[in-house]
């Protein structure tokens, strides 16, 4: 057992006060010093087994990739993909991750697969990776110009791995797979990933998990309103994770 402390929290008024609030309540938590605390990314919770600690591939890609405070704050989140990654590699078909911005996620993924071994798989990244003001989408402290080829070039060790500029759904009917294993849809917009689902669910292949990143934050409720009756109407549910991520199973 082991603990994840980030100062990493989202939508506060006063951020000092709400982490001086976390440390009083963790000076009350029994135990010794590992007491399966997890705090950060919105998440503060105690005497879990916390697993994904304990995964020696994720936890050296992790090391590796997760460079800047909110990417190690999201680890949660990440080995949640790494799960329907693994589950994936069972079923037959692609890998799919629309919004990948840097590919750090994805990057991580990579490597705690082996993923650039796996010849008969393929990852397909979409992203704009630019941002201007009539963008529905809200910016990133790194889009811009050169973030395309920066992530291309993150994945160049990758044969693999393919990444496309362009705006989601539109540059699906050029670069997409026709069977899906997993798909991750982090896109910060209700019409996008719509528009995603329209194209690309039913290339999921039974069994096949999908991960909705912003499905259960409330800054993203659109999404989740647009997502639930699109759901409902094909017969399934998406299950909010305390994560914020939404899960499918197909």
């Amino acid at each position: 057992m082991a603990n994840l402390l980030s100062t990493v929290f989202f939508g506060l008024l006063n951020k000092d006060q709400f982490v001086q609030g976390i440390q009083q309540a963790i000076n009350q938590i029994s135990g010794g010093p590992d007491k399966g605390i997890y705090a950060g990314d919105n998440l503060f919770t105690y005497h879990r087994n916390l697993s994904f600690l304990e995964d020696q591939a994720l936890m050296k890609a992790y090391a590796a990739h997760a460079k800047t405070p909110v990417e190690q704050a999201i680890l949660w989140r990440i080995s949640t993909v790494l799960w329907g990654v693994r589950n994936g590699l069972r079923l037959e078909g692609d890998f799919v991750e629309c919004a990948c911005y840097k590919g750090t996620t994805v990057r991580m993924i990579c490597d705690a697969v082996n993923f650039s071994e796996q010849a008969d798989r393929h990852y397909y990244l979409y992203d704009l990776f630019e941002h201007d003001p009539s963008m529905a989408h809200h910016a990133m402290p790194e889009h811009g110009a050169e973030l395309y080829a920066a992530v291309k070039e993150r994945f160049s060790d990758c044969p693999n791995v393919t990444v496309t500029q362009g705006r989601v759904p539109d540059v699906l009917a050029d670069v997409a797979p026709n069977k899906i294993a997993f798909m991750h849809l982090d896109l910060n917009n209700a019409e996008a990933e719509i528009g995603a689902l329209e194209v690309l669910f039913d290339r999921m292949v039974p069994g096949a998990v999908l991960v909705l990143d912003d499905y259960g934050w409330m800054a993203y409720r659109p999404q989740k309103l647009a997502e639930d009756p699109w759901f409902e109407k094909r017969g399934y549910r998406v299950l909010e994770l305390p994560t914020g991520q939404g899960l499918v199973i197909k």
